[in-house]
């Protein structure tokens, strides 16, 4: 990703945000840039300028969850300078916005950054929620009718409640059909670093959200955070699975809304 600035009008409308900044996320950075460049149109086309704090990188989850607060503290902290002006933090991953929204106050409870810790949570809001329920997004769907199931990361169906926000967008599709899986609410098994300690556990995880996806009738699915595409693609690919590989839904509403072939 690169930083974005554009000269873009402004939408204008009652309630919109001009500007917002973007915390693209490690994962989505490293290995999936083009989803996040992709959210970038969907909001520029919304009249919305879009700023990506290149010093950005990590909001410290890995370490957080792993029981090493210091460590996550000082990842963290290296963040906190970056949003400067009063602008919302729009974060393509409810596990990421999870942890900014919610752990961060925690996390700098009794240390001097924790005034600017607790006002920077205040401002983060999860990619599909802001599109939903701020930009109040109406698509014109130009794609061909299809069915397509959704995966929810746990932390953002738990702590940030955007499961919802991810099928309203879906549903505003006219020609897509979302279907319910029968493992909809269950882990794949990502879960960050409890893939790496547990691998027995989370690879009979995501087989079996990976198999309930497959029977769902849908031709493709998609999620709003990229550690459980990386996972439940990696295990579809590992079966020799190649046609039924998932998106990140900012890149799915912006192909069937004609601004990516």
């Amino acid at each position: 990703m690169t930083a974005n600035t554009p000269d873009s009008t402004v939408s204008g409308k009652p309630g919109y945000p001009t500007d917002v900044y973007l915390f693209g996320t490690c994962l989505l950075d490293i290995f999936m840039p083009d989803a996040g460049m992709d959210a970038i149109t969907l909001l520029e086309r919304e009249g919305i300028r879009v700023h990506f704090p290149m010093d950005q990188s990590c909001c410290g989850q890995p370490a957080y969850t792993s029981g090493h607060p210091k460590e996550a503290r000082d990842v963290a902290r290296a963040q906190l300078g970056l949003f400067p002006e009063a602008w919302p933090i729009v974060v393509p991953s409810g596990s990421c916005g999870g942890m900014m929204k919610h752990h961060w106050p925690t996390l700098f409870a009794g240390e001097p950054e924790e005034a600017l810790a607790n006002a920077l949570a205040a401002r983060v809001v999860e990619f599909s929620d802001f599109l939903l329920n701020t930009l109040d997004w109406q698509p014109q769907d130009q794609g061909q009718p299809a069915k397509v199931a959704v995966h929810t990361s746990c932390s953002a169906r738990r702590e940030m409640n955007v499961h919802k926000t991810s099928w309203a967008l879906v549903d505003r599709l006219q020609h897509v059909e979302r279907v319910v899986h029968d493992h909809e609410s269950e882990c794949c098994g990502f879960g960050g670093t409890f893939s790496v300690k547990h691998p027995d556990i989370s690879g009979a995880m995501v087989a079996d959200k990976a198999n309930s996806l497959q029977n769902s009738g849908a031709v493709e699915f998609v999620s709003a955070d990229s550690g459980c595409l990386m996972n439940i693609n990696g295990k579809l690919a590992k079966d020799g699975n190649t046609r039924f590989a998932g998106k990140h839904l900012a890149t799915f509403l912006l192909e069937r809304t004609g601004g990516k072939s």
